[in-house]
């Protein structure tokens, strides 16, 4: 999960729209919103793991786990609590309140030097989960905070974008409400050290000049691993902001077959200008990778495989299974077609072999509907990504009717290990 897809998502919110929103329990208010408490989980984005709620004088804060949240919007939350009593607890000494100890504290550059002061964070909430997404560094959202709307507006229209994605942002140690500045990730002279892939991840949650400013800072082995690492939505939009003569250079240093996979994804007018300042030698063996990149699938798939009608039942296609198998190329899997050979289903053998035994059991029953599958015209390289992405022992190919004609096993295409795998 990255910043886009966590700020795709319509339900986000910035705190300081939030902060002070009723709280309500019960159809009763029991406070207001003062602080989340986040928790440091490791991954890109910290995680609410308690809201904070404030009381009128007198009364001391509620401490409530985000579990208890039933409804939460920018007007009120609600939350399913029983005796109030039980939730006014003390702060445990880890915990990180987002309000108090982020809110509006300096930020240090790569230079450990004051650079900006964070004046919102925003939230995004994702399969019931609220995380932590970005920093806003905005006079935009100071001023909105102030309810001066006008100036907010004005200052929308000139102010470049000053959002950073939480994953560029170090662990919040040590800080508190008096103490602690927000310091960036990776230090220059630290960014030869991180593994790739880390760096990739952080390259990933940058915007598109601070990806490239802090690419093109990077030595030559550094940037080739990272940039083998990198998505290739992101490879791509890299790749077309950096001289051509550098990027030959940094695919100069890969495999033949890590180069072909980046210049895959690539325009061929693109792809075709880089390999021009390659050398001949690695050029002519990712051409060669290229061409059968884009080789079909139907190529490579066979037609002896197990398919029964879905009405079939589970104890017959038990009985079957040994002698049907003999002399198939895919025994792993067993196809479900219909009386024209329409695919329906699969079902993995061990699914098979652990089905209820009951008479009345179909294989309609148990097989999977949602198949994943190529088309004839699918090429070798998409049935590689496929097979990466889900780790399918053989994938069934399907004709622009969905007519089951044949499967392709993993091991074929494993075996094109120095086109897809090295």
């Amino acid at each position: 999960m990255n910043a886009a897809e966590l700020t795709a998502n319509k339900q986000q919110f910035f705190l300081s729209d939030i902060i002070g929103r009723k709280v309500l329990s019960n159809g009763r208010k029991i406070g207001k919103l003062a602080d989340l408490i986040i928790k440091e989980n490791g991954g890109k984005f910290p995680v609410v793991t308690y809201l904070y709620v404030g009381r009128s004088f007198g009364y001391p804060p509620l401490i409530i786990e985000w579990e208890k949240v039933t409804s939460f919007s920018q007007k009120e939350i609600t939350v399913n609590i029983g005796d109030v009593a039980e939730y006014a607890k003390e702060l445990q000494e880890d915990a990180i309140l987002l309000k108090d100890y982020v809110l509006d504290k300096k930020v240090l550059d790569v230079e450990e030097r004051d650079i900006d002061v964070v004046y919102d964070i925003l939230l995004a909430r994702k399969n019931g989960n609220l995380y932590v997404c970005e920093v806003d560094f905005s006079k935009q959202r100071l001023y909105k905070r102030m309810h001066l709307r006008f100036l907010a507006k004005s200052v929308a229209e000139v102010e470049e974008d000053k959002m950073v994605p939480w994953a560029y942002i170090q662990p919040l140690t040590n800080i508190s409400s008096f103490k602690g500045d927000i310091k960036l990730k990776v230090l220059k002279e630290r960014l030869n050290t991180l593994a790739p892939i880390d760096l990739a991840d952080v390259l990933e949650e940058m915007n598109h000049e601070q990806r490239l400013t802090i690419f093109e800072g990077l030595n030559e082995e550094k940037a080739s691993d990272t940039l083998e690492e990198i998505n290739p939505t992101v490879q791509r939009a890299l790749i077309a902001s950096l001289d051509k003569k550098k990027v030959a250079k940094l695919l100069n240093v890969m495999t033949p077959g890590q180069a072909a996979d980046i210049l895959a994804v690539l325009p061929l007018p693109e792809s075709d200008d880089i390999l021009k300042s390659m050398s001949k030698d690695n050029v002519a063996k990712i051409q060669t990778i290229l061409g059968q990149h884009n080789q079909t699938v139907i190529n490579f798939a066979t037609q002896k495989i197990l398919s029964y009608l879905p009405e079939e039942t589970v104890l017959k296609a038990l009985q079957d299974y040994p002698n049907d198998a003999v002399n198939k190329d895919v025994v792993m899997y067993v196809y479900v077609v219909d009386t024209e050979g329409k695919l329906l289903g699969v079902i993995d053998i061990k699914e098979l072999l652990q089905a209820p035994l009951r008479a009345t059991t179909r294989l309609e029953d148990i097989m999977l509907r949602n198949v994943v599958s190529l088309k004839t015209t699918s090429t070798l390289k998409e049935a590689s990504l496929i097979f990466s992405r889900y780790g399918f022992r053989a994938l069934p190919v399907v004709d622009n009717n969905g007519k089951l004609v044949g499967a392709v096993p993993f091991r074929d295409v494993m075996n094109l290990g120095h086109i897809f795998f090295d």
